[in-house]
């Protein structure tokens, strides 16, 4: 039998999060990553995937109802854009880090050696089950004040005005400038779960391949592949 490997005791991250939950069970199936059961079948729980896929609902509800009631000058278009960088991955990832969020997963042993506490993709998995959890724990208050908590320095980067223009459109402004054409986005590859599945997108100007991406729809690997690219061709000068 597999064995599970060491976790930090998720009362601490309680602590560090100055929250609570009447129903522990809930926060523990949060950080039950799927390399686990996978390892151990017989066991009769599940992973933090169907939490995972409620807290990305209950995520992005919560953040459109900030920015409509913080933002009323803004359009819809304009508010899109921002709530897309709030809830992707590596935002996700980021501020699953801040909290050590990784420290306390639950994995296979597989999935330990391979670096998994550090995936973006499992970091921001866990940070959405969390938002799940404690949305099934006390409703949607209880949510509001973790999300509001944990993308803090985001929300206040935006309120500063400090929020950059998508990926995709400096991409496509980029790319014109020096070529006059349009980049286009090719799917790689799509696997998982229906409610859990990962993306993989490239972009191409002509047929070179400049940068791929990987997300929970194609929009979001989209934006990764272009942020990618906008990287290499920075260092390419």
């Amino acid at each position: 039998m597999a064995t599970i490997t060491k976790s930090k005791d998720p009362v601490s991250l309680l602590k560090a999060l100055e929250i609570s939950f009447r129903r522990t069970a809930l926060l523990e199936q949060a950080l039950v990553h799927r390399s686990y059961l996978n390892e151990v079948p017989e066991l009769e729980m599940e992973s933090n995937e169907r939490m995972e896929f409620l807290g990305d609902a209950v995520l992005g509800l919560i953040i459109s109802e900030r920015l409509y009631g913080e933002y009323p000058a803004l359009s819809e278009g304009h508010l899109s854009q921002i709530r897309a960088l709030l809830v992707r991955w590596d935002t996700l990832a980021e501020a699953a880090e801040r909290i050590s969020l990784g420290d306390y997963l639950v994995l296979g042993r597989g999935e330990e050696m391979s670096g998994g506490r550090g995936r973006p993709s499992n970091l921001a998995g866990a940070l959405e089950a969390l938002i799940g959890a404690a949305f099934l724990d006390g409703g949607i208050t209880k949510a509001r004040k973790l999300v509001l908590e944990l993308l803090a320095p985001e929300l206040e980067k935006v309120a500063a005005g400090a929020v950059a223009v998508d990926s995709k459109s400096q991409l496509q402004h980029e790319v014109q400038s020096r070529w006059h054409e349009i980049p286009k986005y090719r799917l790689i590859s799509s696997v998982g779960p229906d409610h859990a599945k990962t993306f993989t997108v490239e972009v191409l100007v002509r047929s070179d391949v400049l940068g791929h991406g990987e997300g929970r729809n194609k929009k979001q690997a989209e934006l990764a592949a272009a942020r990618q690219a906008l990287e290499a061709l920075a260092a390419s000068g």
